[in-house]
């Protein structure tokens, strides 16, 4: 062996035999103290610790006690400005800011628990409660106050807290923002402060290009269709704000029927001539939509509806029935995952037509969905098919039996159970649509809203028991 050969030996050995490179720990995310002191940005921190220096104190400058509420407000315009123009990452640095150094004096709230944990049973247990409320309200507050008392403010939070939503998984840090930025929401946009106003095809063209903008639940495709859904035996209804004037933050559509629509098609069609108002006895909600992301966790559905009902018996007294025609949005997702399951549950002589019918018997989970994805053929099944009867109980059983928690699991279902409404009728094939198809499997719901009956149903609902009618408990899966 030459020295070369030699050489190139001994390395391979060496390198063989050396320890595997550990991989240097990733740097954890400094907090916004940290940066403040330091002197140096790390990889991946937008701003550099002396212009988060100035942020911050641009930010102490708007809750400055000495200034009027008129500066505190121009100089939270300024800063909005600013923002306006950042990158993200830039952003997540001011969120950062807000929820860390603006939050309750430590010192004060502990000072003022223990006073009201001692005042307890006394008289002066409202006097230490007073104490440890103004102690727990943080300069947060004060601060977000009067970003919302600016210019533009109400629109600046509102989509600030749209932009900060997704990233509460990933940084915790600004769980107190975002905690903070709900609470106030609740207050600035309770119903109370809210208007409930008529949008029809003579409302200004920049309001009703907002209903195509919003629309998620059955997709607008031209002016057609929309001037479709504004028509003589339709309304549409939508609350507004003060500090939003020119945007519905929820709005509901709806059709005025002779009976209970239990198919999205004939109310999409273009062509189909109106209903004649004077026979119309049921109304149908057929499209909610929420409008501001920012604003999750702040509800309006319940109030919104109960006004619409008020609106339209006052327009139209020959109205009985109020119901919504509603997607399912979880089924077909949740029956891929518990067909076995509901298979399990089927007598031996129901599960034998299922697999007459299918061509395996018997039949499998595989081989039943395989059978329900075809779309073209659940469109022309027969009320007695076997597959169309079992995939309506799931339907059923999904949206009265399957929970999360103690929550029921469809999120269409809870928030009209929630109000007060029961699950009325599954309706097969009923939106043909690819959505529909792809939500579940061209199945929809009546949840009908009996007036008389809402507080009851709600009362079942806290009890564990989805409110559903006779019919659709008779198709659970036992």
């Amino acid at each position: 062996m030459n020295a070369t050969n030699w050489l190139s030996s001994k390395l391979n050995l060496l390198r063989n035999s050396a320890p595997a490179a550990v991989e240097a720990p990733k740097p954890e995310i400094r907090s916004s103290r940290e940066r403040l002191d330091a002197t140096l940005r790390q990889q991946k921190e937008a701003l550099s610790p002396r212009t988060l220096r100035r942020t911050l104190t641009s930010l102490q400058a708007i809750v400055d006690p000495r200034v009027s509420e008129v500066e505190g407000g121009r100089r939270a315009k300024a800063l909005a400005d600013w923002y306006g123009k950042a990158g993200i990452d830039e952003r997540q640095d001011v969120w950062l800011l807000i929820s860390e150094q603006f939050a309750p004096d430590a010192v004060k709230v502990r000072a003022a628990r223990d006073g009201y944990d001692a005042a307890l049973g006394t008289v002066d247990e409202g006097t230490a409660e007073i104490r440890l409320r103004r102690a727990l309200v943080s300069p947060r507050t004060r601060l977000l106050q009067r970003f919302a008392a600016s210019t533009g403010g109400m629109r600046f939070l509102v989509d600030l807290r749209a932009e900060l939503l997704p990233y509460l998984k990933g940084n915790k840090r600004l769980l107190a923002l975002d905690a903070e930025l709900e609470n106030l929401f609740s207050t600035w946009f309770d119903v109370a402060f809210l208007e409930l106003r008529g949008i029809s095809w003579d409302s200004p063209a920049s309001l009703i290009e907002k209903l195509i903008k919003y629309e998620a639940v059955h997709d607008i495709r031209s002016w057609a269709d929309l001037k479709n859904r504004l028509d003589s035996d339709r309304r549409c209804y939508g609350f507004f704000h003060s500090s939003l004037p020119n945007d519905p933050l929820i709005y509901v559509e709806v059709a005025l029927l002779h009976e209970m629509a239990d198919n999205i098609m004939p109310l999409l069609d273009e062509l189909a001539a109106p209903e004649d108002l004077q026979k119309s006895t049921v109304a149908i909600f057929y499209s909610i939509n929420n409008t501001q992301t920012g604003l999750k966790g702040v509800s309006f559905g319940d109030s919104l509806i109960k006004r619409v009902v008020e609106t339209l018996r006052g327009e139209f007294p020959k109205l009985k029935t109020f119901a919504t025609l509603s997607p399912i949005p979880g089924l077909r997702s949740w029956l891929s995952k518990n067909v076995e399951e509901l298979l399990s549950k089927l007598s031996d002589k129901e599960l034998s037509a299922l697999g007459r019918e299918i061509s395996f018997e018997p039949p499998s989970a595989s081989h039943v969905m395989a059978a329900i994805e075809q779309a073209q053929v659940l469109e022309v099944l027969s009320e007695k098919s076997p597959l169309r009867q079992f995939l309506t109980r799931a339907g059923a059983h999904y949206l009265g039996q399957a929970k999360q928690g103690d929550q029921v699991l469809d999120p269409v279902a809870r928030f009209h159970l929630g109000n007060g409404a029961c699950i009325e009728r599954i309706n097969w094939f009923a939106d043909p649509s690819n959505k529909g198809i792809k939500q579940s499997h061209g199945l929809m719901v009546n949840y009908l809203y009996d007036l008389k009956r809402l507080d009851k149903n709600r009362q079942l609902l806290d009890k564990g028991t989805a409110p559903a009618a006779g019919d659709v408990q008779d198709m659970y899966f036992k």
